[in-house]
């Protein structure tokens, strides 16, 4: 992944993983599996435990400690009403800057020829 997809996913990676939780709730390291599942292979673990801190204190979503087998209990996340909320604006967002972007590759490569 090269800087300036590694920065465009920066502004993006707090909606992406709302939206992993949204279909279910999930540990820190599933998270990272489906994010990477899904194409983001560069994504470290540190990175998503950071942001679901955020998350957490933004109070997007629950989390309930679940027992581990081996070493300290899970934080498992779930998507909140809350988080639901933010995730459909998000996704408002999203469209809205698709769509512009699309317009505007559109234009650059369809340039309207002058009229006479």
């Amino acid at each position: 992944m090269g800087k300036q997809t590694t920065e465009m996913l920066k502004g993006t990676l707090e909606g992406i993983v709302l939206a992993i939780l949204a279909v279910q709730p999930a540990y820190g390291y599933e998270i990272t599996a489906r994010l990477r599942e899904q194409g983001f292979a560069d994504i470290v673990e540190g990175t998503v435990y950071a942001l679901l801190v955020r998350i957490e204190q933004r109070g997007l979503v629950d989390v309930v400690k679940v027992p581990s087998e081996k070493g300290p209990p899970r934080k498992v996340y779930s998507l909140n009403a809350l988080g639901a909320e933010y995730l459909e604006e998000f996704w408002r967002n999203w469209q809205f800057l698709a769509e512009r972007i699309e317009q505007l590759h559109h234009s650059i490569d369809n340039p309207q020829k002058e009229r006479s």
